[in-house]
C-alpha cells in the first residue's frame, strides 16, 4: 500500500501543479489550484514513512485512507452541490480528477486492509 499511496500522491501533485500553470497561463492564477497538490503532498509523504517504517505502516496507510477520503468528500461534494452549473472546465476537470484518484486509492486500501485482516 505505501507504493499505492506515493503513486497516488504523486499523480494528484501533477493535477495540481498543472492546474496552477494552467492559470498562470491564462492570467486566472489561483492557489486553490494547488489543493490537489497539497493532498497529493501528504499521500506521498505517508506512503514513504510507512514504506521504511514497519512498525508505523499500518497506522500510516490508515491516516493516507482518512486524508484520501476528505479529498474525495471535499471534491465530490463540491462538485455535486454545483452540478446544475458545472461547464467542461479545468477547475472542473481537476476537481473530478482528485475525486477519482481519492476514491480509487480509498477503494484499493479498503481491499487490502481486508487482504491483510483474513491472511494474518
Amino acid at each position: 500500500m505505501p507504493i499505492t499511496s506515493i503513486i497516488c500522491g504523486m499523480l494528484l501533485s501533477l493535477i495540481g501543479i498543472a492546474g496552477y500553470v494552467q492559470g498562470i497561463v491564462n492570467d486566472k492564477a489561483s492557489l486553490t489550484a494547488l489543493i490537489p497538490f497539497a493532498f497529493g503532498t501528504i499521500l506521498e509523504t505517508l506512503g514513504f514513512i510507512a514504506k521504511g517504517n514497519e512498525g508505523l505502516r499500518k497506522h500510516l496507510m490508515h491516516a493516507a485512507v482518512v486524508v484520501a477520503l476528505l479529498g474525495f468528500f471535499m471534491t465530490a461534494g463540491r462538485l455535486v452541490m454545483k452540478i446544475n452549473e458545472l461547464t467542461l472546465s479545468p477547475a472542473v476537470m481537476s476537481q473530478a480528477a482528485m475525486a477519482a484518484i481519492c476514491l480509487i486509492f480509498v477503494i484499493l486500501a479498503v481491499r487490502s486492509f481486508i487482504a491483510a485482516r483474513r491472511n494474518p
